[in-house]
C-alpha cells in the first residue's frame, strides 16, 4: 500500500497531540479512558441516525449531515489519541485486519450475503 494514508494518520495522529498538550490533558488520556470516550461519542453518531429509515445523506439533511460529520471527526480523533497511546499504528492493524477478514469472508462464498462468518458452510 502507499505512505500518504500513513503520512495522513501521522499528520492527524501531531494534530490530536497538539491539541492535547496545549491543554495539559495527556494526564486525563488513559487507554481506558479514551476508549470509554471513544464509545461515547460513536453512540453520539449513531444517536443522529435513530429512527431514520436509511440514513442516507439526503435523509439527514445538511443540517444533520454536518453534525454527523462532526461527530465522525469526535469518533476518529479518539480512535486515533488510543491509537497514538498504545502505540498502534492504524494503517498496519487494518491491512492487518482485512488479512483476518479476507480468510473469514472469503468474497467467492459470501458474495451479497450478510451473515456472520460462523454461519456459512465451508
Amino acid at each position: 500500500m502507499t505512505n500518504a494514508a500513513d503520512s495522513d494518520l501521522a499528520r492527524l495522529r501531531a494534530i490530536v497531540r497538539e491539541f492535547v498538550d496545549e491543554r495539559d490533558w495527556d494526564q486525563f488520556h488513559t487507554p481506558k479512558n479514551l476508549a470509554s470516550a471513544l464509545s461515547v461519542e460513536a453512540a453520539e453518531l449513531l444517536e443522529h441516525f435513530q429512527w431514520l429509515q436509511s440514513g442516507r445523506a439526503e435523509e439527514l439533511g445538511a443540517g444533520k449531515l454536518n453534525e454527523v460529520r462532526h461527530e465522525m471527526a469526535d469518533v476518529l480523533v479518539y480512535l486515533v489519541r488510543l491509537a497514538d497511546k498504545l502505540d498502534v499504528d492504524l494503517f498496519a492493524a487494518v491491512e492487518e485486519k482485512m488479512v483476518l477478514n479476507r480468510a473469514k469472508y472469503p468474497a467467492e462464498l459470501v458474495r451479497g450475503d450478510m451473515r456472520k462468518y460462523d454461519e456459512y458452510k465451508k
